[in-house]
């Protein structure tokens, strides 16, 4: 059955247009009989209903991609506008009336040309989402369910009543979708609480974007049968490195601890050990624990609290590196020169006991010479100073070959016991952060490198270079802003990106040109080949150093074991885990955006909240986007609102789409990206996560709107999408 499918694409991929009717692949394909013709008519239906191909008015068939027919993932934005993203092609636009049921984050068939802009959602082949979140809102009419996300308060929604639930004004809901269409059909299947109840916001967020803090019941149980203290047995086959000192170095509030560094001089260089939690030895494939990590694929890290990828049991016990007690780890044992190159590496199971416990605040004040932690911390020696000279020398070594360092800062937010926001600041990085980023890259890159060669199933990191066109809109507004990136014709190299943010460094606009730039760039995802990472400047690199809080580190870890320390030689099973680790990728890589996009929406939200409290508070930014509708501001504090052209009542201002600047008719004055600017805070939407900014008068003066002046309803797009880099705790998403 398979064998006549692919035969019967494989004609109609190779046939010319005219020789691909019915009666030309019966005799193509030599099936005469009405026996052999039913059946080729039975094999071309099922075809047709799975749109491997289809049927034109003229009775010729064509594959997929002669009908200008794409699969992909649809984004749709708060003005109803859906964009499918395609890898060798600009985005595909497709307007509501066209979207064919599909909601935000649906894989879908879409049907357009390579010389079409806008498509039509034929099928939606996978949904995104089975529930949606939404608030019990008093209305003159009565009751009304409001979905939380605003793409859907556009769309009709039925109820369907249930016996047991009485809604009532302000109550938070999760419902399922029981149908989807022009109407959504949705039960109420679970309360969440009152809409101002504390931690009920976030709680929402999660949920929407369908992360949730409990365990399946087959998850606890099976917690409950693993040991919290490692077995004689289980050191079997292990190196032990119980006498070695080794810590973890991680923020004041962690509680997971999957990664131990250990370093000594050596000879010509050091000797760099990365020990790794041994996440694999209990969660075991095919398990309830492994099914449901897969299904979380990430631990999410939000305001207030983790949602973590696998139970506390694990997560902060038999898994968590804690100090003093025995714990399993897959160690990468690295030799470095003082350049900072690895010229040797091996990769083994071993077992270590956690000398201390540090933080990046202790190791950082360490290096700068705190006198009592260095007594205090004594017994550990010149460890950390070790340490440092062998990490800047591995650095140095990546900057060299061509890595971008883009100064993409953080936010941290503090927030009180209900979980409302009292400040907001810059999250710092200091050297011991860089330190464990440089020895957990080095080690990542070691693992990949012997992946790869290895030729073991994996799930790779991988970071493509930049579209062209993206690029070249960057360099555009650059030159406008009175900085040239020059790139040399062909491919775009890292190493020119690195020489351009180093020449801006010490500028004004350093900041702005950063992010813009970041945002530039693809996006870095999972996949099972590996084709390098961009950013990093590596030809391999995967995720090896998080098993306890990414599913990929798990997956390599697993590999590992079966291929190279249990020497597994069959072919249909490296075959097998070769597909497995593709699904895993794709997997993977949804769940983490799920995750980032939960933490922008958190974030979104409390910065608003916290604003409600700074309204009329003036303070100064940096313009990082303008748009027709007005600009955006970045306060140094990290928090972003908007200075709407409805709100410039001192002049009529006309957008510049060539300088991206907005100019005042009659003053002239000019506002643009990189310019610092003096704003007060005029409103905020905590739901929303959206913030109005208003311009400062040079004498002080707050210009308020004047009355009757209607806000704009543009969608609040902005210039850039948001990229890979943010919410890292100490470690970045590379």
């Amino acid at each position: 059955m398979l064998e006549l499918k692919e035969k019967i694409v494989k004609y109609i991929e190779e046939s010319p247009k005219g020789k691909r009717k019915f009666a030309n692949i019966v005799d193509a394909l030599n099936m005469h009989s009405d026996e052999e013709r039913t059946e080729l008519s039975n094999m071309i239906d099922d075809l047709e209903k799975d749109w491997i191909i289809m049927k034109g008015e003229s009775g010729q068939y064509y594959t997929r991609e002669q009908a200008g027919i794409v699969e992909g993932r649809i984004s749709i934005n708060k003005a109803g506008m859906g964009f499918v993203d395609m890898e060798d092609r600009d985005s595909i636009k497709i307007d509501a009336k066209n979207q064919n049921s599909a909601l935000h984050g649906d894989i879908v068939l879409v049907k357009c040309h390579p010389w079409q802009t806008y498509g039509e959602v034929l099928k939606v082949v996978k949904r995104a989402r089975n529930h949606i979140i939404g608030t019990y809102v008093q209305t003159k009419r009565g009751l009304r369910f409001v979905p939380d996300d605003e793409k859907l308060q556009d769309k009709a929604i039925r109820i369907v009543k249930s016996d047991t639930f009485v809604p009532i004004d302000g109550m938070k809901v999760v419902c399922d979708i029981l149908a989807y269409g022009k109407t959504l059909s949705v039960q109420v299947a679970k309360e969440i609480g009152y809409k101002d109840d504390p931690g009920v916001d976030i709680l929402s967020v999660l949920l929407e974007h369908d992360i949730h803090s409990e365990f399946p019941e087959e998850v606890t149980e099976q917690v409950k049968t693993i040991p919290q203290e490692v077995l004689e047995e289980e050191k079997i086959g292990r190196k032990d490195l119980t006498n070695v000192i080794t810590v973890t170095i991680d923020g004041d509030s962690s509680k997971d601890f999957d990664d131990a560094v250990s370093v000594c001089r050596i000879d010509g260089g050091y000797n760099l050990k990365v020990s790794i939690a041994d996440v694999s030895n209990y969660v075991t494939e095919g398990s309830p624990l492994d099914q449901e990590a897969f299904q979380r694929g990430c631990s999410t890290y939000v305001t207030d609290r983790v949602v973590p990828m696998l139970p506390h049991e694990l997560s902060n016990g038999i898994c968590s590196l804690n100090p003093h007690v025995v714990r399993l780890t897959l160690t990468c044992d690295m030799k470095v020169d003082f350049n900072g190159n690895i010229y040797d590496y091996t990769i083994y199971p071993s077992f270590i006991r956690s000398t201390e416990r540090m933080t990046y605040n202790n190791v950082n004040r360490i290096l700068d010479g705190d006198e009592t932690l260095q007594q205090e911390y004594a017994h550990l020696g010149d460890l950390f100073f070790v340490l440092r000279d062998c990490a800047d020398a591995i650095r140095k070594q990546r900057v060299h070959k061509g890595a971008i360092a883009f100064d993409s800062t953080e936010s941290e937010i503090i927030v009180d016991k209900n979980g409302h926001p009292i400040d907001i600041r810059p999250r710092l990085r200091g050297h011991a952060e860089e330190m464990i980023e440089d020895c957990m890259i080095a080690a990542n890159v070691c693992v990949a490198n012997f992946m790869k060669w290895q030729e073991i199933p994996s799930v790779y990191r991988i970071h493509e270079e930049p579209q062209p066109k993206r690029i070249k809109e960057f360099v555009r507004i650059s030159e406008l802003m009175g900085h040239k990136l020059v790139l040399g014709k062909g491919d775009i190299h890292p190493n020119e990106i690195q020489k351009y943010l180093d020449s801006v460094s010490d500028t004004e606009e350093y900041p702005v040109l950063s992010m813009m730039l970041l945002r530039c760039m693809q996006k870095a995802k999972y996949e099972n080949a590996c084709v390098g990472h961009f950013g990093l400047a590596e030809e391999e690199y995967l995720h090896f150093t998080s098993p306890i809080r990414r599913y990929p580190d798990l997956i390599v870890h697993r590999m590992l074991r079966k291929y190279s320390f249990e020497g597994c030689l069959d072919l249909s099973e490296r075959k097998q885990d070769e597909e497995k680790c593709a699904e895993y990728a794709e997997q993977s890589s949804v769940r983490e955006k799920a995750s980032t996009d939960a933490e922008y929406d958190c974030d979104d939200m409390k910065k608003a909240e916290y604003m409600l409290d700074h309204l009329g508070e003036k303070a100064e930014g940096i313009i990082t986007g303008v748009q027709p509708y007005g600009f955006y501001v970045q306060l140094d504090n990290t928090v972003e609102g908007l200075v709407s052209v409805n709100y410039m009542h001192d002049d009529f201002y006309s957008y510049d789409q060539d300088r991206m600047q907005l100019i005042g008719n009659h003053s002239r004055r000019v506002y643009r990206v990189g310019m610092r600017v003096k704003v007060a805070c005029l409103d905020a939407n905590k739901n929303k996560g959206e913030i109005d900014f208003v311009i400062v008068g040079k004498s002080g003066k707050i210009c308020k709107p004047t009355r009757g002046r209607k806000r704009s309803t543009t969608s609040r797009k902005r210039v850039f999408p948001r990229r890979d880099g943010r919410r890292s705790h100490g470690r970045k998403k590379r």
